[in-house]
This record gives structure tokens, sequence and C-alpha cells, in this order.
């Protein structure tokens, strides 16, 4: 470390007896860097703020009932394409920038000072954006700022109305469009219809659905045949017992509740006799059985006997004279034509279904390819009708929010600070370009005295010389006065004290020139 050190001290060392470098090198670079920064001209600085306020008390009220845009995502895209070259031409047109460029180069340098110098930024969600531009003049400063601003807020309002009137452009052309579609779906359809006019199937189904039903109303009306018949024979039955009955009243079989035959005594008898027995014993009891056999085989003599009877007594003519005579049959007798004459209609019926499905079943090749072809008819209609009503709704909701953008604005800019004419220059950062040029002047003095005293070394210690000749050194001599080594050195110190001093001199006069400008400035702009 101590090494490190005292090798530091060399460097310094000969630095300082190359100090000469750092005068010369001051000289050459301070005084014109100075000259040049005090030269470069005034920046003056014009700025403004707008507030961009989106909470619209419409908003709630026509939701739902319009198409929301994001205000903020369209804000965002203003700002992005504000510096877009038909926004900077219009600029450089409202602030007369255009004429003052005298060809397509200039006009072309004109634009993309605009692009390069006009600033905007935003401040995080309170949508404050604010336009900035620095110029050598502050009107124009001002100028540039003011139409910025204007084409912001213009271009914000513009785009949601044309956006509103591409929407409405683009809706009636495709109501148009999908009006001559529907007309010929409508047209195609008409057509179809009256050439199959005959043979189309019903809005219940299609042809295999409108077979099945016929099929199944078949079913139906054989089943309600069959159970008229069964009440028809019923009915047929009772009429007869009944005529039997009113032609000899004093036969042993009555007709009505109370029939009676020669084994009615017999069958009371047993059933007494089964209810006795079942109440002891169970069905498999013998004797339970053989009762049950009993009477199973007197109920079926008293039937057969009550059969037979009323067979020889339904030829009787006299009888038959006597049925108008009797309500009971008369009810009976109209019950049986009814019966017969429901019947012979449901046959008509059972006739006209059994055609209907051969006809059907005849044209099994033909109307389903027609049915199909209706099914993609009535399906191209619809899809065409579905989409041209909600066209149609599209276009009252983009006319509603046409209405409401042109009634209220959903974006509405309020400007906080509006741009005005600097009085003061913003730049150039004059004092810190002094101090940067002071510091290269020195720094590369400093830099040309080291490199000098490399080049051309000279040994200011014992140790220096000792490691550059390698011998070791055992003694120093001092230099006489008489030599005036001591003066020569003195003089060189205050030539570079001397030196330095009138350079900060020279400094703090071109700092004060801009520090003080009413009392240096102004005196002087006076005189020249």
């Amino acid at each position: 470390m101590q090494d490190i050190f005292e090798e530091i001290i060399d460097y310094l060392k000969g630095i300082w007896l190359k100090r000469r470098y750092i005068i010369i090198a001051t000289w050459l670079i301070c005084p014109i860097g100075w000259y040049f920064v005090a030269a470069m001209p005034n920046i003056y600085k014009s700025e403004a703020r707008v507030y961009v306020d989106t909470q619209s008390l419409l908003r709630p009220l026509l939701k739902g009932l319009t198409v929301e845009t994001n205000p903020n995502t369209q804000i965002r895209l203003m700002v992005k394409t504000l510096l877009s070259r038909p926004n900077l031409e219009r600029i450089s047109r409202m602030t007369d920038l255009d004429v003052q460029a005298t060809d397509s180069s200039q006009y072309e340098a004109i634009i993309k000072n605009l692009k390069d110098n006009i600033k905007i930024s935003g401040v995080g969600r309170e949508n404050i954006y604010t336009l900035s531009i620095e110029d050598k003049d502050p009107e124009m400063a001002r100028n540039i700022v003011r139409s910025a601003l204007t084409v912001f807020i213009e271009n914000t309002l513009g785009e949601t109305r044309n956006n509103s009137d591409s929407a409405q452009k683009f809706l009636t052309t495709q109501i148009k469009d999908y009006e001559t579609r529907l007309t010929n779906a409508e047209a195609r359809l008409t057509s179809f219809k009256q050439k199959y006019s005959g043979i189309l199937p019903s809005q219940s189904g299609g042809y295999y659905a409108k077979l099945n039903s016929n099929k199944e109303q078949l079913k139906a009306i054989e089943l309600e045949i069959l159970e008229n018949e069964t009440r028809l024979a019923s009915a047929k039955k009772q009429l007869a017992q009944s005529v039997v009955t009113d032609a000899d009243p004093e036969n042993k079989i009555k007709n009505e509740s109370s029939i009676q035959t020669t084994y009615d005594d017999r069958i009371t008898e047993l059933e007494a006799q089964l209810d006795s027995l079942t109440l002891r014993y169970t069905d498999k009891h013998p004797d339970v059985i053989e009762v049950t056999r009993n009477l199973t085989h007197l109920n079926k003599l008293r039937s057969d006997e009550i059969e037979k009877y009323l067979a020889q007594k339904s030829e009787n003519t006299g009888s038959l004279k006597r049925l108008s005579a009797n309500p009971v049959i008369q009810e009976v007798q109209i019950q049986v034509n009814q019966l017969e004459n429901l019947i012979a209609s449901l046959n008509v019926r059972a006739d006209d279904y059994r055609q209907r499905i051969v006809d059907l079943e005849n044209r099994v090749h033909t109307l389903p390819e027609i049915e199909a072809e209706l099914i993609a008819l009535n399906r191209g209609y619809d899809i065409t009708k579905s989409n041209y009503e909600a066209l149609l709704s599209r276009r009252e909701t983009a006319q509603l929010a046409q209405q409401a953008d042109e009634t209220t604005d959903k974006i509405q800019f309020r400007v906080i600070d509006p741009p005005r004419k600097a009085t003061k220059p913003s730049g150039p950062k004059r004092f810190i370009l002094f101090g940067v040029v002071t510091v290269l002047g020195f720094g590369v003095g400093i830099g040309i005295s080291l490199l000098m005293s490399l080049l051309t070394p000279v040994a200011t210690s014992t140790t220096q010389l000792s490691k550059i000749t390698g011998v070791p050194v055992f003694g120093v001599v001092s230099a006489n006065e008489n030599l005036g080594l001591h003066k020569w050195h003195q003089k060189k110190t205050l030539i570079f004290i001397g030196s330095n001093v009138l350079l900060f001199c020279l400094l703090l006069l071109f700092i004060s020139y801009f520090l003080f400008p009413d009392a240096i400035q102004a005196p002087l702009k006076r005189i020249f």
C-alpha cells in the first residue's frame, strides 16, 4: 500500500513539473468553450396542462342501450398519434412554420424539429396531460403548444364522431345488402311452396313424422272400433234379454236385478255353505274345494239355461212388436243404433288413414327430398332474416349513441394551465456548461501533463531514481541557491497561479453576464 501511495505521489510530482501544459490547455479550451456557451441562443419553454374528464353522467343512463367505448383507451391512442405526420403538418400550418420553408428539405427539417421537441406526458390515472416545447422564440413556442393542444382536443372529439359516422355508413350498406338477400330468399321460398303446394309437409313435422302420426291415429281408431264393437255386442245381448223378459212375464227367468232359474235355490245354499267353510278353513281345504267346484258347475248350468231360453224366445214376433211400448227396450235399441253408426263412421275414418299411409309410403323417395330442400330454404331464410333484424337493431343502437354524442360529449377537456409566453429563458443550462468546459480544460491539461511526464520522465525522489537505475542511492546533494533553481521554480508556480486566477476571473465575468442580466446585459445592449 505504501508503494502505491508513493507511486501516486511520483505521478503527481511529474504532472506538477509539466504544469505548463495545463496552462496551455486551459487557455486554449476554456475561453473558447465559454464563448461558445455564452453565444448559444436562449431557449424558451412553453407548456400547457389539460385535464381530460371521462366521467360523463350520460354513460350510466345509457348503459345497455348504446354501444359503450372506453374513453381512456381512445385518449391513449390520441396521445400516441399526436406526433403523427398529418398532425405535425397541421400544427406547422397553424403556426405558419410551413411558410418559412423555401424547399422540401427545409420543410422536412421543420417537421422533424416539431416531432423531436414537442413533448406530451400524462400523470398516472388522473388524466392530466402536459404539452410542452422549447424554442428560440417564446411567441412561437406558445403558438406551437396552443396549436398542438387544439389538434389534440379536436382529434379526440372528432374521432368519436367519425367512428359513429363510419358505423352508420357500414350498417346502412349492410342493411341494404341484407334487404336484397332477404327479398330473394322470400321469392325462392314462395316459388317453391307454390310448386309443391299439395305435397309439402305440414307444420307438425316432416315426412316420417307425418307417416308415424297417421299410423298412430289408425291404431287409435282401430282400437276405438274394437271397443265400440264390444259395447255393441253387449248392448245387443242386453236388448235380447229385455225382449224375452218383456214377452213372457210368467217365466221363471226374470230380467233386471232379480234373474231366477231352477238352479237359483241350490246356488244360494252352496254360496252360504261356502261362506261358512271359508270362515273356518283355507281355500285348499277339501270341503271348500268341493263346494267351490259344485257352485261353479251350477252357475254354468244356470247360464246355459238362460241362453237357451233367450234363443227360443228371440224368434217370437209378438214380443218384437211390443218393443216400442217398453221405454227400457227403446233406450237399449237407441244405444245399439248409435254404436252401429259410430262404428261405421270410425271405419270410414280408418279407411281414410289407411289410404293416407299408402299414399305416403308410395312417396317415400319423393317427399323426403322435397322436405330437405324446403328445410334448406327455410334455414337460409331464417339466417338472413335474423341477421337483417340484428343489423336493424344495431343501427338503432348506433343512432342512439350518435345522438347521445351530439347532445353531450363523453370526453370533456379542461385546460388547467393555458400556454403562456415565457419571459425568462429555460435554457441552455449555461452555468452547468461553464463548469463542464472548465473541467474539460483542466482535465485535458492534466492528461497532457501526465503523458509528457511519462514520455520524458524526471526523477523526483531517491526511490524513483533507484527503481529506474537499479543502483541504490546512499545520499542526496541539494542544489546551491546560487544556481537560481529555487527562484525559477517559484516563478513557474506564480505564473501557474496567476494564469488560473485570471481564468477564474474570466469565468466570473461570463457567469456575471448571465447571472445579472439587468445590471450587465441591459447597459451593454444600450451601448452596442
